[in-house]
């Protein structure tokens, strides 16, 4: 299955709160940025203009990649509540 395909199969229950929470000032000197290429959802995105990582957890597929790329434990990820975040259906 093709990632992008994958969106078609979910939908989601967002929470007020954001269940990632980004250092920005740890990515700072983060020469290879792996969060924003690895992201099946493209959560992170590089800012020339702000100089730091701009993140959405809206569209959070709550797979954990983020969470293993980054080297400089930047990200502090968990969960959402019960209740909260991504559904997938499979048919």
């Amino acid at each position: 299955m093709i990632v992008d395909d994958l969106f078609d199969l979910v939908s989601y229950r967002i929470h007020p709160e954001a269940h990632i929470v980004v250092d920005a000032e740890g990515c700072k000197d983060c020469a290879h940025r792996a969060c924003t290429f690895s992201c099946p959802a493209r959560c992170y995105t590089w800012s020339e203009e702000r100089a730091r990582v701009e993140f959405a957890y809206e569209a959070c597929l709550e797979c954990g990649t983020c969470l293993l790329v980054c080297d400089r434990k930047a990200v502090d990820w968990h969960y959402p509540p019960g209740g909260y975040g991504v559904r997938f259906r499979l048919t």
